[in-house]
């Protein structure tokens, strides 16, 4: 029997046992929330979310809580969303880049250097326009609950160093499966090239890419400082991960327990973003110690070369909706 074959049987096992847990929960008037991720149970993430299942199980009187499985035990981002779409599993976390495909909108935080800090990112997130665009995907039966910080991503290689864009050049960079992403690379002068997040280490390892993009805890966690030995701190992208459920489960949801779940997001939102400052401290010094050179580049230089992906969206709805963000950059 094939590994393929092996892992869909698998899934398929916890998906049984789920609905199973969701019955005995309506025998004892126990509302239990599937939540299925793909990040590793040291993330600042998955920390976030034991805080919010603490925090809900108390808001609710232990009346709701979340069954969290970790680690991609119910397959990958795409297909766990796809399982959320359908009701088979509740909620989930996703990449702004992931669900660009199911909510257009979300393009917008894959605009390179559209937001000029952290403070900038939040101020918009925690805006009007953060607020709308959670439901922007309730047509695509997704309804966005919150915002997780996923820091700024930066590029890192096996074989060379990244100082600028030019080195990008003959190189094939893994990006996530989003073709904002992918015209981000290609504008910088890299060969943007899709590989899922379990197969990279391998793939930077045996050289079917040269490189990768992401932020450093991820790049830390994954320990693919073992096979990449530089790191640039370019910070391209300021991509947020976000907190969906299904509007399948949502919709069964009363007003007073759509509130608990609610403040219990809310409240978990702060919790990670400061285990998330602490994350990216403590693996900028764990790679460096390591042996990764961590390289600070001149950023207008890749700024530069990736302007003409903010001019090409002058005059349509993602351009207006950059100008709005631009004009709150104070």
């Amino acid at each position: 029997m094939s590994t393929i074959i092996l892992r869909g049987f698998k899934r398929k096992i916890i998906l049984a046992l789920l609905l199973f847990i969701t019955a005995c929960d309506e025998q004892t008037e126990q509302k239990t929330i599937t939540l299925a991720h793909g990040l590793d149970i040291q993330h600042p993430v998955h920390e976030a979310m034991l805080y919010m299942n603490d925090r809900l199980k108390q808001y609710s009187n232990d009346k709701m809580r979340l069954q969290i499985f970790a680690s991609g035990q119910l397959g990958s981002e795409r297909e766990v969303l796809e399982l959320l779409q359908i009701g088979s599993v509740g909620m989930t976390k996703v990449s702004a880049s992931s669900i660009e495909a199911f909510v257009p909108k979300m393009k917008i935080f894959s605009v390179p250097y559209l937001f000029t800090s952290q403070e900038h990112l939040w101020r918009i997130l925690n805006g009007d326009i953060g607020k709308n665009l959670l439901d922007e995907g309730v047509p695509f039966r997704i309804q966005g609950l919150g915002y997780y910080d996923a820091g700024s991503r930066s590029f890192y290689s096996t074989k060379k160093q990244i100082r600028t864009p030019e080195d990008l050049r003959g190189m094939k960079i893994r990006v996530m499966n989003s073709q904002s992403a992918v015209n981000m690379v290609n504008a910088m002068g890299g060969g943007a090239t899709p590989v899922s997040w379990g197969e990279l280490y391998t793939a930077l390892q045996q050289g079917v890419v040269d490189g990768a993009e992401n932020n450093l805890p991820s790049f830390h966690l994954s320990r693919h400082y073992e096979v990449s030995r530089f790191y640039t701190l370019d910070e391209h992208t300021s991509i947020p991960d976000i907190v969906v459920i299904s509007t399948h489960v949502w919709n069964e949801l009363n007003d007073e327990e759509r509130s608990w779940l609610k403040r219990a997001m809310d409240e978990s939102t702060e919790f990670q973003r400061q285990r998330w400052k602490k994350a990216t401290a403590d693996a900028l010094l764990a790679v460096k110690t390591a042996g990764v050179e961590v390289l600070e580049p001149d950023k207008s230089l890749f700024q530069d070369s990736v302007s003409s992906l903010i001019n090409q969206h002058q005059g349509t709805d993602l351009g207006e909706l950059i100008a709005k963000i631009q004009k709150l950059d104070n």
